[in-house]
C-alpha cells in the first residue's frame, strides 16, 4: 500500500505567496473602485447631456413659435379687424359666417400649440407685464381695468410675444 502524504506544507503556499496574493487583491479592489466612480461620472455626464439637449430643444421649439406668431400677427389683426367692421347687412351671408369660422379655426390650432391671446377685455384688470396702455381715461375709483382692447395680445407658453394694447380707466372694483 501506499503511503498518504500528511505533510501540507507543501500544498500551503508559502507566506510571501499570499501577501503577493492579498497585494494583487487589494489593488484589484481600488481599480474596480476607480472603475466603478468613473462609470458614474460617466452616467452622470450622459444624464447632463440629455437633459441640456432635452431643454435647448424646447427653446428652440419655443422660439420658432415666437417667429412665427410675429409673422401671423399682421395677418390675424387685419382678420380681426375685417370680422369687427362687418356691414349689418351681410352679417348672415354664408361667406361671413366662414370668415368667421376660420378665424375661431385658427385661434384654437394655436391654442393647441401653447400660442395663446392675452385676455383684455373691458373690465378687466390691468397688468402692465401683458397689457400696452395707450391711453388712460379719467374714472372714479383706486383700480386701473381695461376699458377697451384696441389690439390683441399674445402669449406663446407664458412668454409675451406681443402685449394687448388698451384703454384703461380707473374703477373702484
Amino acid at each position: 500500500m501506499a503511503k498518504k502524504n500528511t505533510d501540507t506544507s507543501q500544498d500551503q503556499p508559502s507566506e510571501q505567496a499570499q501577501n503577493e496574493l492579498v497585494e494583487q487583491l487589494q489593488l484589484l479592489q481600488q481599480q474596480v473602485g476607480e472603475l466603478t466612480e468613473a462609470l458614474q461620472r460617466e452616467r452622470a455626464d450622459a444624464t447632463n447631456i440629455r437633459n441640456r439637449a432635452q431643454e435647448e430643444k424646447s427653446q428652440l421649439r419655443s422660439y420658432v413659435k415666437i417667429q412665427v406668431i410675429e409673422e401671423l400677427l399682421p395677418v390675424i389683426d387685419n382678420l380681426e379687424l375685417a370680422l369687427a367692421h362687418e356691414p349689418a347687412e351681410i352679417a348672415d351671408h354664408k361667406w361671413v359666417k366662414g370668415v368667421t369660422q376660420i378665424a375661431r379655426q385658427l385661434e384654437a390650432k394655436f391654442g393647441d400649440v401653447g400660442i395663446t391671446r392675452i385676455t383684455a377685455a373691458p373690465g378687466t384688470v390691468f397688468n402692465p407685464e401683458h397689457h400696452d396702455a395707450v391711453s388712460m381715461d379719467d374714472g372714479e375709483g383706486e383700480h386701473e381695468v381695461i376699458a377697451e382692447e384696441l389690439r390683441s395680445g399674445w402669449m406663446v407658453e407664458g412668454t409675451v410675444v406681443r402685449p394687448a394694447m388698451v384703454k384703461v380707466t380707473r374703477s373702484k372694483e
